[in-house]
Parts: C-alpha cells; structure tokens; sequence
C-alpha cells in the first residue's frame, strides 16, 4: 500500500474541506481523468485496486497517472475499547479529496476504451466521480 516515508507527526488531525479545488483541478498530463465530485477520503487500498485496473487495461498501450497520494493517518481504536485512554493507532492512510480533483489520468486509449476503463475504477472508489475529457 501506498504511505508516506516520514512524517513529522505520527497522528493527525482530521481537519476541514473546502469548497471546490483550487490545484489539480485540470488534466495535465492524459487526455481523460477521473474527477471527484464529493469531498472524501481516498485509502490507500482503494487507490491500490484503481492502479491494478489502469495497469491491466494500459498494459500493450497507454500511459496511466495517479494524481493524489495517501498522506493523511487514519487512527483507529481496537473494537470493545472503552471511551478515553487516549487517540487510537494508525490503521491506514487516506488521500484527503476535494470536489473538482482530478484523481487518475489515462492516455493513449480510444476515447470508448478510457471512458470504459475510468468507469471501471471509479466503481472501486468512495467518492462520486466523473469521466473528463482535454
């Protein structure tokens, strides 16, 4: 899975969205990407099983770029733990997305072949997505 390789503080806060997206909001290397409509997070394991997708379906031909990384901690207390005692362990790590993102970007595929494959990925994510075009 994907994760930072230091960090300055082990756990963080969970903070707040902002409206709309203000940087990686236009294609900038593909000519179709995967864009968030929803504020969320994104876990690492989600956009493990989008690169696995991308990877298959550019594998004779094509070129695939993953724009957000999992930077955020997400702790987690064991199950049955009472209240207090403190914030719980890190259990993964989360891509903090705001509405307009561009997440993945595909190029060098027929514009059917992208579209079928960006759907394909945004089913394996938790956000709402759309497929867009340069």
């Amino acid at each position: 899975m994907l994760s930072p390789k230091r960090q300055k503080y082990r756990k963080q806060f969970r903070g707040t969205w902002r409206r709309i997206a203000t940087k990686g909001d236009t294609l900038n290397f593909g000519s179709f990407g995967l864009k968030t409509l929803d504020p969320g997070w994104i876990k690492d394991r989600q956009i493990e099983a989008v690169r696995v997708v991308l990877a298959r379906a550019t594998r004779k031909e094509g070129k695939f770029w993953i724009r957000i990384f999992p930077d955020k901690p997400y702790t987690k207390k064991p199950p049955e733990v009472t209240m207090g005692a403190g914030k719980g362990d890190v259990a993964y790590f989360v891509a903090s997305v705001s509405p307009g993102r561009i997440l993945f970007e595909v190029d060098g595929l027929s514009e059917a072949v992208a579209k079928k494959v960006l759907r394909n990925a945004a089913a394996k994510l938790s956000v709402n997505t759309k497929v867009v075009t340069k």
